[in-house]
Order: C-alpha cells, then structure tokens, then sequence
C-alpha cells in the first residue's frame, strides 16, 4: 500500500518494501531437563505433550525456537534458533529419559548462547522455558538469564520435593505445575 500512496512506479527505488509484521522477532529458549527421574509417574510423556503443543504454537507464529537437552553427563544443543516444524516434532517423538541432570551447567550454557545471539540479532525479543522436575542435588551457582523465564514443574507422583518451585523462585521466573497447564 505505501508503494502505491505514492504514484505509479516507475523503477525499482520507487517500491516501498513493508515487513508482514511490526512486532520484533521472537525467540522461544526450552531448556528440558529428560534425565532419568522424569520417567517417573510418565512426566517426560505429559511434559512432551506440553512441548509439541508448545512448538505448533511457535510454527503457526513464526517463533524461532532454541531446544537446549539438560541430560546425561552435559547439556547439549538439539536445535539453535530455528523454525519450529517438522524436524521439532520428529525430535520430540523419539526423545527418551535417561542420565543425570546438569541442569545448572545448562543454565550456564544458555546464558553464554544468548549473550551471543542477542548481538547477532539486537532486535530479537527471547523468553526461557525451563522443563524439570527440579531434582538437583543444589542450587548453588546458578545462571540467572535477563529474560523472562517459566519454569514447567513435571514432577509427579505422591512424594514431591518442590525443588523445582524452588528454582522458579531463585530465578525470579513465572512457576507452573504439569498438572495445571491443558493439553490440546
């Protein structure tokens, strides 16, 4: 519309180009903890039905996602920023529990990564989803990221130790139990 505010065109210089959307780019962090703990009372399967609910909503919105797997002996990258679409969701429906939890050493991890894609891309708004059922030996030395952040609480079963409340808390994030987020 701006183009033809303006007259006809007559050579290239005369197009207004205009972006689809004015909002900044959006990126969505997950940082899943699929240790060994989360097989328990089926969380990682309820929590994996939260995540590709999750990641269809970044497909339809054009969220860039990060996936950050905090399992086993240390974090790993599954995916850094990409579109959500089917390669996502083929990951998630083989992703299986097992390992240790180097949680912490995620944390850390992801802050680095952000620091360093927020100077690529300035103008990119980020938020965090942080997915564990909080079973850390400690919480000492945590990475806290400036962006906002929600913790997803799947620890189920009759005896919970609340730890992952408590990290919300030290983190200064949105808290969220499994049980109170619908599934689609």
């Amino acid at each position: 519309m701006p183009t033809l505010l303006r007259g006809r065109p007559q050579r290239m210089s005369d197009l207004v180009r205009q972006p689809r959307s004015r909002r900044p780019a959006q990126l969505w962090l997950v940082i899943l903890d699929h240790s060994a703990s989360t097989r328990r009372h089926g969380a990682l399967a309820q929590a994996k039905g939260v995540l590709a609910d999750w990641f269809e909503q970044a497909y339809r919105q054009r969220v860039r996602v990060a996936v950050l797997q905090a399992a086993g002996a240390r974090p790993e990258w599954s995916f850094q920023g990409q579109r959500s679409g089917q390669a996502l969701q083929a990951w998630l429906d083989q992703l299986e529990a097992g390992g240790g939890t180097p949680l912490l050493a995620g944390l850390a991890k992801a802050e680095g990564w952000l620091a360093r894609r927020r100077r690529q891309h300035p103008g990119e708004e980020c938020q965090l989803l942080l997915v564990t059922d909080g079973r850390l030996r400690e919480l000492e030395g945590l990475a806290v990221l400036n962006c906002p952040i929600r913790v997803l609480d799947i620890e189920l079963g009759p005896l919970r130790l609340g730890r992952a409340a408590e990290l919300a808390r030290r983190l200064g994030a949105e808290y969220r139990h499994l049980e109170e987020v619908p599934v689609v």
